[in-house]
C-alpha cells in the first residue's frame, strides 16, 4: 500500500466549533463511529466501528507507516482524531518524535509528514474550502450528500432528553438504523468525492515547498502554545466583576430594566430629549461631547461596556486541553488556506496578542 484516502465520522460531547479539533477528541466520550477508506485507488469501504468492526490489519498498519500517504479533506481532523484513537488502542505512535531540540518526548500526534490534504490542495487552485463546494465548482460525479448536516447532527453530537426519546443524551445506530445506513453511505461518498477531487486536480500539483509548509503548521499545532489558565480564569472573572458594576450603576442611573437593551436605552434617550437611529462605538462617542449630565454619564457607561471584551480569554479557556501545562491547540493557519500570504489564527488568535505586544515593545521603545 502507497496511498489511503480516509474519511472518519465521529463523537464528541465537547463542540468543534468552539474548542477545535484537539480537545474535541480529548473528550472522554470521544468516538470514531465510521471510516471510509479507499487503499490506493480501490473499491470505496467503510467500517462500522460503532457497530463492533474492526480496522482491518493492513489498514491499521498503514496509519502507523511513514511510507504510507495518507490523504482526506481538511487532513487535520481525521489525523488528531486517529491518534486518540490508536492512543486508546495502546498502539505507539512511534517511529515519529517531536523533533524539537529541546526536548526528547515522543510525539502525541502522528507524524503530519505522511499526511496530505486535500483542503490544501484545493485553496493552493482558488477553489472553496469545503468538500461541498469544491464538488460544486469542479462539477463531479459524485457530489457530497447534501443531507449530511441533518445526520451528524443526529449522530454525532449529543441529543436533548426528551420523554419521546426516553431522556437519552446521544442517538446510537440502534435508535434509527435506517438513519444509519444513510449516513454509512455519506461516509463513503464522502471518500468517493476527495478521491475525484485528486483526480482533477492531478494535472496541477501542489509544490513541495507547499507541503513543507503545511507539514509545518501542522507541527506547530501539535506542540501547542502553553496559557497560564489561572490568569485567563482571573481576567474572566475581573471583566464579570466589572460588567456588574457598570451594569448596576446604569440600572441605578437610568431606572430600565435591562440597560444593556439597545431599544430601551433609545426610548430612554429619547424620553431625555436624545434622538438616535443607532447606539454604534461612534455614535455614542460622538453624542458623549454633545449631551451632558445624566445622559452624558450614561453613555460613558455604556461605552465602557462596549470595551470591556474577554473574548479571546474565553476562547483560550475553551480551547485548553487537559495537558499538565494547560496547553491550546490549533492556533495557527497555513498561508495556502488563508490565501492571504501570511500565517492566521484559529479560535483564539494568540498571533495578534503577539503582534500587539511587539507593536507596542516598539513603540515605547
Amino acid at each position: 500500500m502507497r496511498n489511503l484516502e480516509i474519511d472518519i465520522e465521529t463523537y464528541s460531547s465537547v463542540s468543534l466549533q468552539k474548542c477545535g479539533v484537539y480537545k474535541y477528541a480529548e473528550s472522554p466520550d470521544f468516538e470514531i463511529l465510521l471510516f471510509g477508506y479507499s487503499a490506493d485507488g480501490g473499491e470505496v469501504r467503510v467500517i462500522d466501528l460503532a457497530s463492533g468492526e474492526t480496522l482491518p490489519a493492513d489498514v491499521l498498519s498503514a496509519l502507523t507507516d511513514d511510507s504510507v500517504t495518507k490523504w482526506a479533506f481538511n487532513a487535520q481532523f481525521e489525523r488528531v482524531c486517529l491518534s486518540r484513537y490508536l492512543s486508546d488502542m495502546g498502539i505507539s505512535l512511534d517511529p515519529f518524535h517531536d523533533r524539537h531540540p529541546l526536548s526528547t518526548a515522543c510525539a502525541r500526534f502522528l507524524n503530519p509528514e505522511t499526511w496530505r490534504c486535500s483542503m490544501v490542495w484545493s485553496a493552493y487552485m482558488g477553489l472553496p474550502l469545503s468538500l461541498e463546494g469544491v464538488g460544486a465548482v469542479l462539477g463531479l460525479e459524485k457530489q457530497k450528500l447534501t443531507e449530511g448536516r441533518d445526520l451528524i447532527r443526529y449522530f454525532s453530537t449529543p441529543c436533548a432528553p426528551t420523554k419521546t426519546n426516553g431522556g437519552r443524551t446521544r442517538n446510537l445506530p440502534e435508535h434509527d438504523p435506517e438513519k444509519w445506513d444513510r449516513y454509512k453511505a455519506y461516509n463513503l461518498r464522502d471518500v468517493e468525492t476527495e478521491m475525484q477531487i485528486q483526480a482533477k486536480l492531478s494535472k496541477f500539483p501542489v509544490p513541495e515547498a507547499v507541503w513543507d509548509e503545511y507539514h509545518l503548521d501542522q507541527e506547530i499545532n501539535d506542540r501547542g502554545i502553553r496559557v497560564d489558565m489561572q490568569f485567563v480564569k482571573r481576567c474572566i472573572a475581573l471583566d464579570a466583576e466589572t460588567r456588574d458594576s457598570l451594569t448596576a450603576s446604569m440600572r441605578e442611573l437610568t431606572e430600565l430594566d435591562n440597560p444593556n437593551s439597545v431599544a430601551q436605552m433609545k426610548s430612554w434617550l429619547s424620553d431625555n430629549g436624545v434622538e438616535t437611529d443607532t447606539l454604534g462605538k461612534k455614535t455614542v462617542a460622538a453624542l458623549i461631547g454633545e449631551t451632558e449630565g445624566d445622559v452624558s454619564e450614561a453613555l460613558l457607561l455604556r461605552q465602557q461596556l462596549a470595551k470591556s471584551s474577554v473574548k479571546k480569554y474565553q476562547a483560550m479557556e475553551n480551547a485548553a486541553c487537559a495537558d499538565v501545562s494547560c496547553r491550546i491547540f490549533r492556533r495557527i493557519i497555513c498561508r495556502t488556506l488563508t490565501r492571504r500570504g501570511r500565517l492566521c489564527g484559529a479560535v483564539t488568535r494568540t498571533h495578534c496578542l503577539c503582534f500587539m505586544m511587539i507593536s507596542r515593545t516598539r513603540f515605547h521603545s
